[in-house]
């Protein structure tokens, strides 16, 4: 179905592109609006190599590999960015729950990221909101920032590695969704007056359309989904899992549900007739 894209909007927060060194950010809980990190300024904000990066050096490298034992972490003002997450240095940040290693939201107790060593936090871009700490915030609804970030995501990875297929894990290991990316340009067209199927369908939320006109217009991309909770088409999930051509996403487990829930949601909104594509919801 179509997730939103909403790069074009003000209250979305491109990583890639808008988290630049010598600025100072102020990290907030995005179910919240709790701050997490306050006035933190970066010297660098550096992409993380993939998570095979390390077996490509074997291919090139006539020698051991130099980097095998190797582990990047981030000093103190060094901002790392994945592919969902981002590493920081944790400093005198202190979120981690005391039974194990996840990073909890000390006011609403959702599940933030997880401590990867003694001093870096990985933080999930589905959870928390990054803003210049000389702008104004405000919160965002939750499914509409899970959407854009999901697709800032799949539009990211299949523009760098020519990758549309995609395993949608959870923090606990499982496979949630998997996602088959048809096309990132489309333009979806929805109408704002009123009507029956508003009433039954309001993922995208009434409070973001715009204020003027009858019909809002936003970026979305297209995908075909499979649900693979409850062991659901677990051969499918398997083959996937095996195949280099398909990309690993990881969230946390709670995000994969909401995620899923949002798909559901977007395909029952279509004619039952539109539903599916071959054995795909879509």
């Amino acid at each position: 179905r179509l997730i939103r894209h909403l790069l074009s909007i003000d209250f979305v927060f491109t990583l890639r592109e808008s988290l630049k060194p010598q600025k100072s950010y102020v990290f907030y809980c995005q179910s919240c609006g709790d701050i997490i990190v306050k006035d933190r300024k970066f010297l660098r904000v550096l992409p993380l190599p993939s998570e095979d990066w390390s077996a490509l050096v074997e291919e090139w490298c006539c020698h051991p590999n130099p980097f095998a034992r190797s582990v990047l972490h981030p000093q103190h003002d060094d901002c790392f960015l994945g592919d969902t997450f981002l590493l920081l240095n944790s400093g005198n940040e202190s979120h981690k729950s005391k039974e194990n290693t996840k990073v909890i939201c000390k006011r609403c107790k959702t599940m933030l990221g997880e401590t990867v060593s003694s001093d870096t936090i990985k933080y999930y871009v589905t959870e928390v909101i990054i803003w210049p700490s000389e702008r104004s915030f405000s919160t965002t609804p939750r499914s509409l920032f899970i959407q854009s970030m999901v697709a800032q995501c799949l539009v990211e990875l299949s523009s760098a590695k020519s990758t549309f297929r995609f395993t949608i894990k959870g923090d606990d290991g499982k496979i949630y969704i998997l996602i088959w990316l048809l096309n990132s340009d489309t333009l979806l067209v929805e109408s704002l007056g009123s009507s029956s199927s508003l009433s039954v369908f309001t993922l995208f939320e009434d409070i973001f359309m715009p204020g003027s006109g009858p019909v809002g217009t936003w970026n979305a991309v297209k995908v075909l989904y499979q649900p693979c909770i409850k062991s659901r088409n677990k051969d499918i999930a398997d083959a996937w899992e095996n195949d280099i051509g398909v990309h690993p996403l990881k969230f946390p487990s709670q995000t994969c549900l909401e995620l899923l829930l949002i798909l559901g949601l977007s395909t029952a909104s279509l004619p039952p007739s539109l539903q599916c594509m071959n054995s795909f919801q879509v």
